[in-house]
């Protein structure tokens, strides 16, 4: 251990830096369109039309039985040959590492957050949507105006930690040769054979962002009232 240099990383501070900042950017896109797409998602799985609550419900069910690695090699290698197959094209097309992962992150996450808004939106007393109908709404109107926005309050903090878990899972687009956070730690690990250095402050770095988000998230669970 006498032999470490951590002045490696004061040397390749900037790419560090710009790994971190794609791992960010990733987060945040995956944690927004999965919040989205997941909140449709749990109206589709609340509603009464039951072909449409089966189908959101079989694309959450398969997404949560599956590994996030499988499914980020499965839409990387196959979906271009698979739509090479359906459409008789030459060549697979090129989606790209970068595009694969943005979309496997929002597709992928958008059943946790389907489940965790569900859980939000069947808090609420069923009472404010029969008021909403005597009033003359519909069902996405009182979803809309009502019902999401106190779901979105109570389910907040959750959604937070979920995003928390995002953040850690956005390692694995580094098996992609993405140059995420990990990924960059890695290639300069391996070129200049300082595994250990490179490791250990990914580790410091990625406890202090997800440590500090928890408190964050426990903060705002102390301080958001449950609607009922």
């Amino acid at each position: 251990m006498g032999d470490l240099d951590f002045d490696v990383i004061g040397r390749t501070l900037p790419y560090l830096l710009q790994g971190l900042q794609y791992t960010v950017q990733l987060t945040l896109a995956a944690a927004l369109g999965g919040t989205i797409f997941g909140t449709l998602l749990a109206m589709a799985r609340l509603s009464s039309f039951k072909p449409l609550a089966l189908a959101a419900a079989g694309y959450v069910n398969l997404m949560r039985s599956l590994p996030l690695l499988l499914v980020i090699f499965w839409f990387y290698f196959l979906v271009p040959v698979l739509a090479q197959a359906a459409m008789g094209w030459e060549r697979p097309p090129q989606i790209g590492a970068e595009r694969s992962a943005y979309v496997t992150f929002i597709m992928f996450q958008a059943a946790y957050y389907c489940e965790i808004m569900r859980a939000g939106i069947q808090s609420i007393s069923r009472g404010q949507i029969g008021a909403a109908y005597a009033v003359g709404l519909t069902y996405w109107q009182s979803m809309k105006l009502i019902i999401l926005p106190q779901a979105f309050r109570n389910m907040l903090p959750v959604l937070l930690t979920q995003t928390i878990v995002l953040f850690q899972d956005v390692s694995l687009v580094s098996l992609l040769n993405v140059t995420d956070f990990v990924g960059a730690a890695v290639k300069i690990a391996q070129r200049d054979s300082r595994i250990v250095e490179m490791y250990l402050f990914v580790a410091v770095v990625y406890f202090i962002l997800c440590y500090a988000m928890s408190y964050m998230a426990k903060r705002l669970q102390q301080k958001i009232a449950i609607v009922h």
